[in-house]
């Protein structure tokens, strides 16, 4: 395994650099550490990622945290919830065992999200907040890690200014947590191991899921895309496919773990299998396969449209267990705006996407992410945004106000849409959103659906709530005993992003 260096400090010496604000720190850590670049980034492929199946817990570590707890606070995509889930299993495998609270725990990770500023905010927040917990516990280890961490701005402002830090590593070498933890531990130094370049395919990690009823696979790592406005290629590094062998036998033990529902999980989850050199095999062939593997419902995100081939849209035609929602981010509706994005694909070529996939698959329910207020967006472009959205009907959407990321391409652009225009946009978006989705809610009325019953509602512990096939949350009172199991409900009323109901146990025609 390569490493582009550790840098270990004493807490003298870091409360020195903390005092010197006027510093570069880059240089401080910079055998460590390169900040992203475009450049650089781009010049992927020459090195070769090797797939490392010998993971194991050193053996002097194994016993180590036996006694102590573990907290981990999750930011961002689901990649990061899986994140988590592997460190829990390694940490469970050291001997700790994890607390919901921050007061009693030993160790306390914050997996962090790069994505938007709002989530670096919330993160330098808790932070703060932390600084107390560590000084009632000064065993206390505290720890970032995630996307945040791949950013150099983001590694130097903790360097200068959150000196209760103890660790602070990388999404390429999550692996090295317990040697990590073993540096932060005996030796009492601040570490921080953060590797610029992609990470190898690491497999066997153990992993401590949530519950038995949804799992999470990865199929992939990185992103190729370079969307001029995201952080997510210098953060997570190029795309690397897993073996196809090792991701089925993954969800065949979920299979026989019980499992209901199945994700699989991709920064662009459809590039699948593009960076095999000996292998013709993409994502359409993998899902193909693992149809046939007993599991009631198998997922993927997220998705990318100039990946979407016609082989993926032929099985995703077989339906079966493949559930008929998609998530298909479009960005925007207007060509010029989409190749400022560096989306790769007009107007014209999602829209004929979004018409082959219902063509193919007629009750698909299809959901996006949509950016407003990009740099020199007009109101005619925005306009488009909207008849877009009006011409596909989306079932839901994940709206944005867009916001410069540091380090990406979009950051040197005039951010020259005043955030007035910006909210008001997003305002007029989500009412049209909104009348969409609640017309289609509405046409579930009278409805039988089959829904994974995935725990209480937040709202009321007497309520059940759960996910249809096409992604509908739905509500109903019916005994506990049903969670982690697909039972039919019928559908009494209907709102804007979840619908009601009555469990039913009588044979009922179902709907998806």
């Amino acid at each position: 395994m390569r490493s582009e260096g550790v840098l270990d400090t004493t807490k003298d010496n870091h409360k020195e650099l903390a005092n010197d604000k006027k510093r570069d720190y880059s240089q401080y850590f910079q055998t460590t550490y390169a900040p992203p670049s475009l450049k650089d980034a781009k010049k992927r492929g020459k090195e070769q990622v090797q797939i490392l199946k010998d993971f194991s817990i050193p053996e002097n570590l194994k016993d180590i945290g036996v006694g102590k707890k573990f907290y981990i606070r999750t930011y961002g995509c689901q990649m990061n919830e899986h994140d988590t889930e592997v460190m829990a299993g390694i940490l469970n495998e050291m001997g700790y065992e994890t607390t919901d609270s921050t007061e009693d725990a030993d160790i306390i990770l914050l997996n962090t999200c790069a994505i938007r500023e709002n989530a670096e905010n919330k993160v330098f927040g808790e932070l703060g907040h932390l600084k107390h917990t560590k000084a009632n516990n000064p065993n206390l280890l505290l720890g970032v890690c995630g996307c945040m961490s791949q950013e150099e701005s983001v590694v130097n402002r903790i360097l200068s200014t959150y000196p209760q830090v103890d660790m602070i590593f990388g999404t390429h070498n999550i692996h090295r947590l317990p040697q990590i933890i073993e540096n932060a531990l005996f030796s009492k130094e601040m570490v921080v191991e953060v590797w610029s370049k992609e990470g190898d395919i690491v497999e066997n990690l153990p992993r401590k899921r949530k519950g038995n009823v949804k799992g999470w696979v990865n199929i992939m790592y990185g992103c190729d895309k370079f969307c001029t406005y995201c952080i997510v290629p210098y953060t997570r590094g190029k795309e690397r496919s897993r073996h196809p062998q090792d991701i089925i036998e993954e969800v065949r033990q979920l299979a026989r773990e019980g499992y209901k529902e199945v994700t699989l999980l991709g920064q662009n989850v459809n590039a699948y299998g593009k960076d095999f050199e000996d292998l013709d095999y993409g994502l359409g062939d993998l899902m193909d396969e693992i149809r046939k593997i007993d599991i009631p419902r198998l997922r993927f995100t997220t998705s990318h449209p100039r990946d979407f081939d016609d082989r993926l849209i032929e099985v995703l035609a077989k339906g079966g267990n493949i559930v008929d929602h998609i998530h298909l981010p479009v960005q925007h509706g207007n060509s010029d705006i989409l190749k400022l994005m560096a989306r790769k694909y007009t107007r014209e070529h999602y829209l004929e996407l979004v018409g082959k996939i219902k063509a193919a698959v007629p009750n698909a329910a299809l959901t996006t992410d949509i950016i407003v207020g990009f740099p020199n967006e007009t109101e005619e472009q925005f306009e488009e945004t909207l008849s877009l959205v009006k011409e596909v009907e989306y079932d839901a959407a994940y709206t944005f106000i867009y916001s410069p990321r540091e380090g990406t391409p979009a950051a040197k652009m005039v951010d020259n849409v005043p955030m007035e225009v910006k909210r008001e946009r997003l305002q007029r978006l989500n009412a049209v959103l909104n009348d969409i989705s609640l017309e289609k809610n509405k046409a579930y009325v009278g409805k039988v659906v089959e829904v994974l019953v995935e725990g209480e509602s937040k709202k009321n512990p007497n309520v059940l709530t759960g996910h249809t096939g096409s992604n509908k949350v739905v509500n109903f009172k019916a005994p506990k005993h049903l969670i982690g199991e697909i039972v039919k409900v019928r559908v009494t009323d209907a709102k804007t992003w979840n619908l009601g109901g009555e469990w039913v146990e009588e044979k009922s025609e179902v709907v998806s």
